[in-house]
């Protein structure tokens, strides 16, 4: 019988992630602050979509025609049964990538994006996809892809290859990939305990097992228990990338666009230096031990002229996605940096009221405070980065995906009801996903149905939880009594009245 699975796990779901790389959105600010012209998306692929949460927000919260592929039927049943309940009309298979890229009714992409597959996969399917990627992105198009990268998981390497042994060989098929997982975590413990000459190497592994330790199981099994897992130098990916014709365009991490948060000033000195901007990916990935990056490459890059690339930047919309006043003003890149209260400060107070404003709105806002274009861009982008800021689509494009996020966010909250597996619902202001807690999406659910009043959502919260044995967690510790869980519920609730509903009123999501 073949094994359909190529080594990569699949008796058990991937995670309910979300991953705003993939929101043509954030791609645009991307490239404008590189000075690169950036296409109109009106076609998009995910390739590995997962469960399809990242594709469906996007799909529904966008103009943009989705497809895509995932090879495991589960996933693939859950994302086409959202795609059916929101009407987003995404066209979504569950197909192995050598059997999607052959389609013959695909349409050529302006878009298409891979997000934790690259390093998981097979030779062979790289190949797949270095050839559809040829074939099927149009001249100026965008690849995202992310991937594990080197140095940063060069001492990892022979321990995962342990763990995926030992899961492997010593365990029982029968026990179950988690059971196993876990015999394999302990297993590794005992081996570090006896104070080996790798551990005297790595000393960093001995941790590095610890955070395994504490992470979710089934991304445990999909991140280091399948058949292949290649942490890529960026010079190889270069080269598998080269016979698509695609250029390096920028780190779709907003943070890595910004030198002062990442490097020391002799770092950006010695990488100023080399003239060659591949090499000097190259470098830099030693010099943050990167381990995971995320990047947007173009079939034929464009430049903008300096003026161009202003104008287009100062006709961006942004707005303040998290409240004013629990923003401290420091970041943390591969360095913690704290944020100059002159230049930040007057931004986001600003922004405050969390209504969408063009960088020229608030630069012209922003007179007399000496803060300069250039300084307002980056603060932009280090806001994004850090979460607290996010792009806005124009109105008219907000008004024809509301009806489609309604949609689909009244599915994701009922879903709430007996499951915490996926936090994040769709807003059509920024065109992708939104972080919302279980709790938020049923104080949302009340309200929506008729329970106005924060004072009525704890009860009807409680119910629901109380009538399927679940009770809140709290700084790692579970709520016994009827008592704690509504006074923490209760808590909850006016919170998110007095902080968070206004931004979910906001963003459209309530």
């Amino acid at each position: 019988m073949t094994d359909w699975t190529a080594g990569y796990v699949a008796d058990i779901g991937y995670t309910y992630g979300y991953y705003g790389e993939l929101n043509p959105l954030r791609v645009k600010l991307a490239f404008l602050n590189a000075g690169l012209v950036c296409p109109e998306f009106g076609t998009a692929c995910e390739l590995g979509f997962g469960q399809g949460l990242s594709t469906n927000i996007h799909a529904a919260a966008t103009l943009t025609q989705w497809s895509g592929t995932d090879f495991n039927p589960a996933q693939a049943a859950f994302a086409q049964e959202l795609a059916g309940i929101v009407g987003n009309e995404a066209r979504l298979f569950d197909q192995a990538f050598d059997e999607f890229a052959g389609r013959a009714d695909l349409p050529d992409f302006d878009y298409i994006g891979l997000h934790g597959i690259w390093s998981w996969i097979s030779d062979a399917n790289r190949a797949v996809i270095v050839d559809f990627v040829r074939r099927k992105l149009k001249v100026g198009g965008v690849l995202y892809i992310s991937y594990n990268t080197q140095p940063g998981w060069a001492a990892m390497v022979p321990m995962r290859d342990l763990l995926a042994e030992h899961a492997g060989v010593m365990g029982s098929s029968g026990q179950g990939i988690l059971s196993r997982i876990d015999d394999a975590l302990v297993f590794a413990e005992k081996l570090l305990a006896s104070n080996p000459n790798y551990a005297k190497a790595n000393p960093q592994i001995i941790e590095r097992i610890k955070k395994i330790k504490e992470q979710d199981r089934n991304y445990v099994a999909h991140e280091y228990i399948n058949g292949y897992w290649v942490p890529m130098s960026f010079t190889s990916m270069s080269k598998w990338l080269a016979p698509a014709k695609l250029d390096f365009a920028c780190s779709a991490n907003y943070l890595d666009l910004v030198d002062v948060v990442n490097l020391t000033a002799e770092q950006q000195v010695l990488l100023n230096e080399i003239p060659d901007p591949m090499f000097r990916q190259t470098v830099r990935d030693f010099m943050v031990n990167q381990q995971f990056r995320k990047d947007y490459w173009v079939k034929g890059a464009r430049r903008l002229s300096a003026v161009e690339s202003v104008e287009l930047l100062r006709t961006q919309k942004v707005m303040l996605t998290a409240d004013r006043a629990g923003i401290e003003l420091k970041v943390t890149g591969s360095l913690q940096a704290t944020l100059s209260g002159a230049i930040y400060d007057p931004i986001l107070d600003i922004l405050a009221d969390h209504k969408p404003k063009t960088l020229a709105q608030l630069e012209q806002a922003l007179l007399g405070k000496n803060i300069s274009f250039e300084q307002l861009t980056q603060a932009a982008m280090i806001l994004i980065g850090a979460g607290h800021l996010c792009a806005v689509q124009d109105d008219g494009l907000i008004t024809k995906a509301r009806k489609r996020t309604d949609r689909l966010n009244a599915y994701l909250a009922l879903k709430a009801r007996s499951s915490g597996d996926i936090t994040f619902l769709a807003s059509p202001v920024t065109g992708g996903g939104i972080a919302v807690a279980r709790c938020q999406q049923l104080f949302l659910l009340a309200i929506a149905q008729g329970k106005k009043q924060p004072r009525d959502w704890p009860q009807a919260v409680w119910q629901l939880l109380e009538a399927q044995g679940q009770k809140i967690v709290k700084e790692g510790h579970t709520l016994e009594t009827a008592e704690e869980n509504l006074a923490e519920i209760t808590a909850q609730a006016e919170t998110f009245s007095l902080k968070q509903l206004p931004i979910m009123k906001a963003l459209q999501i309530a």
